[in-house]
């Protein structure tokens, strides 16, 4: 079984911050692969089914973002799995808006959820991130994810999101060094990396 935890907070106006956009990718996998998200468990909303040839296990904690890792490590314990049958997605405020970077391990660059569950399993964690874009200049970090997409910055995030479900299809079937060689790639029409450093904007 593969396990597919997307992180972000609950409620329906959370849901609709950048800090949720890894509930966004999850909500697409689940209607994608026809997994509904109704059962509570794990302290999340959780789905379970057959998906790319493999039992797949969806999750959204909703135990609130810094506290991601109690629910992911429920689950890890609940479905009797290893650290390699798991991704998490994430947002990233360091990656261009829509941009996905596949990574099989590290640390967690900032992202509290992902860091509360590192501090759970260890840094032996497959994640995908997905771009959120920098925050404007001036503007605070904190208050930059919790903020919602513009109407622009939304359709972006549209577009990215058959990409992003076709990455952890890849994932699925395939493992995650495929997967990291044919979706860290940035596609033709992605939005072109910014440069010079990254924003250094702390913990989200």
């Amino acid at each position: 079984m593969k396990l597919v935890v997307g992180l972000g907070n609950p409620g329906p106006r959370a849901r609709e911050q950048r800090h949720s956009v890894g509930f966004r990718v999850v909500d697409a996998i689940a209607q994608t692969a026809g997994i509904p998200l109704d059962r509570p468990r794990f302290g999340g909303r959780f789905g379970q089914g057959r998906w790319q040839g493999a039992e797949v296990a969806l999750l959204q904690p909703e135990t609130w973002m810094n506290r991601s890792g109690r629910s992911v490590e429920a689950a890890i314990a609940g479905l009797g799995l290893a650290l390699s049958d798991l991704l998490v997605v994430v947002d990233d405020v360091d990656l261009p808006l829509g941009r996905l970077r596949l990574r099989a391990r590290g640390g967690d660059g900032g992202q509290r959820g992902l860091g509360d569950i590192l501090a759970r399993t260890g840094e032996e964690v497959a994640r995908l991130r997905f771009g959120i874009g920098r925050p404007a200049p001036g503007q605070d970090t904190a208050a930059h994810v919790l903020d919602r997409f513009s109407e622009a910055e939304a359709a972006t995030v549209r577009r990215s999101m058959p990409r992003a479900v076709d990455a952890v299809s890849c994932w699925v079937r395939e493992g995650i060094t495929p997967a990291m060689d044919r979706y860290n790639a940035t596609p033709d029409d992605a939005p072109v990396p910014e440069s010079g450093t990254k924003s250094g904007g702390g913990s989200w």
